[in-house]
């Protein structure tokens, strides 16, 4: 075996000691486990409607978009998304991309034009990270969801700095101080970037989102990003904002200018998807009611819960092959869980995360908080 492969062996060997062995598991269709794993938070992924809109996508456009966006992978499918994107979300302006991943790099890259300091929270997505990383613009991390914090480190700097944020955390589903955020931002000049993607169709007004929530929607130095692969069941991912930004994006951002588009389909579909959401307050209030049901059941069981502020929630396991065994044996059991064990937890503690579902039934829902008790290590 040549040096380097045996290298990454010694590499797979010290992971798996350390508990952080990682494996697929494809599933196949009509996988008939109860999913409170994925993040479908409405059911709107397997929505009829949805389906069929994406259907006549597929059978109008083809397969794949055949070339980035601007050579000639643009549609009318993803123009008609943008502007239902931008006035739902109250921006005034929206882009979409391939992926909610690379709509967060080309934000934070692109932001640092007009920044020369990053303030990041400490529990930010590994794509915000990511992005800071790339920008080439120093970065500091702010404890997390700490407005004083943040306010002492930009009157540190002196400069126009970009401050981001999460609005509801993806590990632990709390919700960021968005309002006090903003009031320290906009007080320096700073500017605010909110990745909405575990908010955007269960906060706000409509479903808008936890920046319309915050009543920040439309604000000049606010940007929005968000996954079209969470509660609207798609995939692809938006950058929401002034038009002078989203025009600055189309002409230099690296991750929409030589990345493949978005199939026309997947948008015809989350377009869809998106009316649908925007009249889903049955959905949402039924998501939230789960969720403190949950809290309830498992508290009362003895483990340690975060309260979610929209649909995601985490319980604590005693260490990373714990919270292993723990999430097969629900899955053995017919119950879909998520495994988050170091580095996906920001604080180097493993536990299970729960992502409610509004399409799961009541029978099936109470079945599944039972098994995950049940299976606890």
């Amino acid at each position: 075996m040549s040096g380097w492969l045996e290298s990454l062996e010694g590499l797979a060997v010290s992971r798996s000691k350390a508990g952080l062995t990682r494996r697929l598991r494809p599933r196949p269709a009509g996988d008939p486990v109860v999913d409170l794993a994925g993040n479908d938070y409405l059911g709107l992924a397997t929505h009829h409607e949805v389906i069929e809109a994406s259907v006549r996508g597929l059978r109008a456009y083809g397969l794949g978009a055949t070339g980035s966006r601007l050579v000639r992978g643009s549609s009318v499918a993803h123009a008609d998304l943008e502007a239902e994107l931008a006035g739902w979300m109250g921006a005034g302006s929206a882009l979409v991309f391939s992926s909610g991943y690379l709509a967060n790099l080309a934000a934070v890259r692109s932001l640092t034009a007009v920044c020369d300091l990053i303030v990041s929270d400490a529990y930010n997505h590994a794509s915000l990270i990511d992005g800071c990383k790339i920008s080439g613009v120093r970065t500091v991390v702010a404890p997390h969801n700490s407005p004083r914090a943040v306010a002492e480190l930009l009157d540190a700097h002196g400069g126009r700095a970009l401050v981001v944020t999460e609005s509801v955390f993806s590990v632990d589903g709390d919700l960021a101080p968005l309002a006090e955020l903003h009031e320290v931002t906009a007080a320096r000049g700073a500017l605010l970037l909110v990745d909405d993607a575990h908010a955007l169709g269960l906060l706000g007004p409509a479903g808008a989102g936890g920046v319309a929530a915050a009543g920040l929607a439309g604000r000049s130095d606010v940007v929005v990003t968000a996954t079209l692969s969470k509660s609207l069941g798609g995939a692809g991912g938006v950058v929401a904002g002034p038009p002078q930004f989203i025009r600055h994006l189309i002409d230099t951002g690296r991750t929409f200018i030589y990345d493949t588009a978005l199939p026309p389909a997947v948008a015809a579909g989350v377009h869809e998807a998106v009316r649908t959401a925007r009249l889903a307050d049955d959905r949402r209030a039924r998501l939230l009611a789960r969720g403190a049901l949950t809290v309830a059941r498992l508290r009362e069981a003895g483990f340690e819960v975060s309260p979610p502020a929209a649909g995601v929630l985490s319980v604590m396991a005693p260490g990373p092959e714990a919270a292993l065994a723990w999430a097969e044996d629900c899955r053995d059991r017919g119950v879909a869980v998520g495994c988050f064990r170091p580095p996906s937890t920001p604080d180097g503690s493993s536990r299970l995360r729960l992502t409610l579902n509004a399409g799961v039934s009541d029978a099936d829902f109470a079945r599944a908080l039972a098994v995950i008790v049940e299976c606890s290590p």
